[in-house]
């Protein structure tokens, strides 16, 4: 019994473990690694800009992000700076800046902030 106890966790390690491996992906546009969903920018998007697009924050610094989009196959660089930078994929746009305002608190935010919006 132990063993077929043993077993299952196992399998269901190697599952979750699977699941975090698999990148994330908005609009076929893949997420820069290890960025946070912002549900209440995404909101902002959809409400008062009525656009189909969500926000990731992260740590990274923008070169570090714009870097990473212009890498990604299929992805056109339109422009980057030390601030951020704007690339576009099969009706995508995706924007990198930082800093930025965050629109809710009207505080001005130093991580980085990536939007991926459905044009």
């Amino acid at each position: 019994m132990k063993t077929k106890s043993l077993a299952v966790a196992v399998l269901l390690i190697l599952a979750a473990g699977l699941s975090v491996a698999v990148a994330e992906e908005k609009f076929g546009v893949k997420v820069y690694d290890g960025a946070q969903y912002d549900a209440d920018t995404s909101q902002f998007l959809a409400t008062a800009m009525k656009v189909d697009g969500a926000c990731y924050r992260t740590t990274a610094t923008p070169a570090q992000v714009n870097e990473f989009y212009k890498k990604q196959p299929g992805t056109t660089e339109i422009h980057t700076s030390p601030k951020g930078g704007m690339f576009k994929k099969d009706g995508v746009t995706i924007t990198v800046q930082s800093p930025w305002m965050n629109m809710k608190t009207h505080q001005e935010m130093k991580d980085t902030l990536i939007s991926i919006v459905k044009n």
